[in-house]
């Protein structure tokens, strides 16, 4: 093997030294909040800026959970990632295997359906007037049913079905498998790396969201933990719920309480990626459409 050129060896160093340069812009303010959320009060009280703190402390974290706030709040955004990501991989699954079949008559006008909805909606007040007469306002229906499908998620999966051999449908209808049968046997199970794909998409998209809590959920015990993370972080205040259930000895400076709010509310996310990132290129490469 041929020793590289001075020019390769310059320009690996200069790529090494950039990739590291931006994986350092990303990780240092992810850094920072962790460990400022483990600052004492006093030294925030001194300096106002914490990268490492001299001493470790967990009073931000002891007076966010001094009341059930945060609890009932990540209860109800680890619900309603639950309950939405199966209703949406359950309706895009639904809607996607049906216009992947070429004898499905009026195929292509439901498709520039769906691709109008991409391009056009119908505004937040018609939505808003719909979720209300459909009697879903203070429900956390509102949060599950109105975003059930998206259309780019659909296409994406629709392109995937396209893609699987037409025999092997063909030989479970020999067998007596029906339509739904065909889809729950058989091309679902073929599709775990696109379903595994969407399925983070979609849940990651419910875990932080929190504009559909603020429009259609008044009630503050429904509200999932992204609205009390915007509570905290726009006030700018200690008081993320009933004041009443607050520990008044805590006197904690608002800057880590922000953190530490931010950190409760990211992690729960941050560890159920890495079990699904395997996916995730095998999953939407397959689903592409082909030259």
């Amino acid at each position: 093997m041929k020793d590289r050129s001075v020019g390769s060896r310059l320009f690996d160093t200069v790529n090494y030294s950039l990739l590291f340069v931006f994986a350092m812009l990303t990780v240092l303010p992810f850094l920072y909040m962790i460990l400022g959320s483990f600052a004492s009060p006093e030294e925030f009280a001194k300096q106002g800026l914490v990268l490492i703190p001299s001493q470790f402390s967990l009073s931000a974290y002891a007076y966010i959970f001094s009341a059930d706030t945060i609890m009932r709040s990540l209860l109800n955004t680890v619900i309603i990632t639950l309950a939405g990501t199966a209703i949406n991989i359950v309706f895009t699954a639904l809607m996607a295997y049906p216009l992947s079949r070429r004898e499905l008559q009026g195929r292509r006008t439901i498709m520039l359906m769906v691709i109008f909805s991409m391009l056009f909606s119908g505004g937040m007040i018609p939505t808003f007037l719909i979720v209300k007469a459909l009697g879903m306002t203070n429900t956390l229906w509102s949060l599950l049913i109105p975003g059930a499908i998206s259309a780019f998620n659909l296409i994406i999966l629709k392109n995937f079905f396209q893609q699987m051999p037409e025999g092997i449908e063909e030989s479970a209808k020999i067998d007596g498998c029906n339509d739904l049968g065909i889809l729950v046997r058989i091309v679902l199970p073929l599709s775990m790396p696109a379903i595994a794909t969407f399925s983070l998409f979609y849940s990651v998209g419910h875990w932080n969201s929190f504009f559909s809590a603020i429009l259609y959920i008044n009630d503050t015990t429904k509200w999932p933990v992204q609205v009390i993370l915007r509570q905290v972080v726009i006030m700018a205040e200690g008081g993320i719920g009933d004041s009443s259930q607050m520990n008044e000895a805590f006197a904690i400076p608002p800057q880590s309480i922000k953190m530490a709010v931010i950190v409760v509310s990211t992690l729960p996310i941050l560890i159920v990626y890495p079990f699904l990132q395997k996916h995730f290129a095998k999953g939407v490469l397959l689903g592409s459409v082909k030259g």
